[in-house]
C-alpha cells in the first residue's frame, strides 16, 4: 500500500526539518520548499495527494500560494500550519484549505490534520477552539 504523498512550504530551514520528520511518519514527503512561488512549481510538477505550508513566507505567501493552486487543482487537499492562534487569520484560512494547524501543537496534530485534509474534512487545532466556529456552513 502506498503512502500518500504531500509537499511542505516552510521558510525557515530548521522548523522545515522539524515538520518534514513529522510528516515522514504516515506520508512520503516529495519536495520541501521555502516560499510560496516554490510552492507552486513543485505541486504542478510533482502533483502530491496533499500540500503543508506556512502562512507567513517572503515574496508570495501560503494562502496566495493555495489559492494560485487551487485554480488549477480543484479540491487541493491543503493544511496550514502557522505560529498566528488568531480565530480571524484560521476563518480566512479556512475558506481556502481545510486545515489549520498551530506550530507549537504540529507534533501532536499535524499527522491528523493531513489525514482529516484527505478525507475532505476540516482539522482546527484544539487552541483554537472548536471548527464550527471557524468555518462557515457551505
Amino acid at each position: 500500500m502506498t503512502r500518500p504523498t504531500v509537499v511542505l512550504a516552510e521558510d525557515h530551514p530548521p522548523v522545515a526539518e522539524q515538520i518534514r520528520d513529522v510528516l515522514g511518519a504516515e506520508f512520503d514527503v516529495l519536495a520541501v520548499v521555502g516560499h510560496g512561488e516554490a510552492l507552486v512549481k513543485a505541486v504542478r510538477r510533482l502533483r502530491p495527494d496533499a500540500v503543508v505550508t506556512d502562512i507567513s513566507m517572503p515574496g508570495m505567501d501560503g494562502m496566495q500560494a493555495a489559492r494560485e493552486l487551487l485554480t488549477e487543482l480543484p479540491g487541493l487537499p491543503v493544511v496550514f500550519i502557522t505560529v498566528h492562534d488568531d480565530p480571524t487569520l484560521a476563518r480566512a484560512a479556512l475558506t481556502i484549505g481545510k486545515g489549520y494547524v498551530l506550530k507549537a501543537t504540529a507534533g501532536e496534530e499535524l499527522g491528523e490534520a493531513v489525514k482529516c485534509v484527505l478525507d475532505n474534512r476540516y482539522f482546527v487545532s484544539a487552541a483554537l477552539g472548536r471548527i464550527e466556529a471557524l468555518v462557515k456552513s457551505r
